[in-house]
């Protein structure tokens, strides 16, 4: 089966996702009215219309329900002034139930009927009665979701240690697994403050090029190791990952190779991915 598939971002998160364009003739650019998990939300086209075969384990996609109109466009716009007055009254409500909650932001779908509400918290809340009182105040539907420091950030945004916008607030997928040890793959210093983000976990760039890393530490002779070298055997001082180079020390001198130029015990490298 094949079927029209169209790429839809939303103002609140930079993930695409996709959808049947329903027969309309989209650019690039345009705004759209989509049906989502969430409710009724105005949508951005960010990618263009392209055919594509639906497997059987491929479940269909949600259609365009309409291209959004002056109307649908000055209603998102309200709910985006409604929402910032709502998120101040949200804070004080939540004082009085002294309860320990981070309000990170208050979303309304296009058709009004739910409002969206990220908070964080060190702890599991219990927030029944506090729904209650919610959905009596701003008379509609009321989704608490308790989202992670990384969520926050992605949703939040800020300045990345480079100088750069957060990775997350620019990343359409899912956030990948990071580790410890892809740190020690890239030969960076293990401190928290080097190598963690503003949401205080490890960064996520940091699995970015970790398989490159990977593959290089493979053909990398160990450090202290003794290699053969064009002018004569020395020991490895140190492994240039990206440029795929060695610094050898020889009595009296060293100088960089090549990782093709030089040869090596291959079967002790495999220290290097320890």
């Amino acid at each position: 089966m094949q079927v029209n598939e169209v790429g839809i971002s939303f103002e609140s998160q930079p993930k695409i996702y996709s959808f049947d364009s329903n027969g309309y003739q989209l650019n690039v650019g345009d705004y759209v009215v989509v049906d989502t998990a969430r409710g009724v939300e105005l949508g951005k086209v960010a990618t263009p219309i392209k055919t594509i075969n639906l497997d059987e384990t491929k479940e269909p996609l949600k259609k365009i329900i309409k291209v959004a109109d002056k109307e649908d466009i000055e209603k998102k716009q309200k709910n985006l002034k409604d929402a910032k007055l709502a998120k101040s009254k949200i804070i004080d409500i939540i004082k009085n139930f002294q309860l320990e909650m981070k309000i990170v932001s208050v979303e309304y779908t296009l058709d009004g009927t739910k409002m969206l509400i990220n908070f964080t918290s060190e702890n599991r809340v219990d927030f029944r009665d506090l729904v209650k009182t919610l959905a009596s105040e701003f008379k509609t539907r009321i989704e608490l979701r308790q989202i992670g420091p990384r969520d926050e950030v992605k949703i939040l945004g800020g300045m990345g240690p480079c100088g750069r916008p957060c990775c997350c607030t620019k990343n359409t997928g899912d956030f990948e697994h990071v580790s410890i040890k892809m740190a020690k793959n890239q030969g960076l210093s293990l401190n928290p403050t080097n190598i963690s983000g503003l949401c205080g976990r490890l960064l996520c760039c940091l699995a970015y090029e970790n398989e490159h890393y990977v593959e290089t530490l493979k053909l990398m002779p160990k450090i202290n190791s003794e290699v053969t070298t064009p002018d004569g055997n020395g020991i490895v001082l140190y492994n240039d990952l990206l440029k795929r180079t060695v610094t050898v020390k020889f009595d009296d001198d060293k100088k960089e190779y090549n990782i093709s130029q030089i040869k090596f015990n291959k079967t002790d490298n495999n220290s290097n991915l320890e």
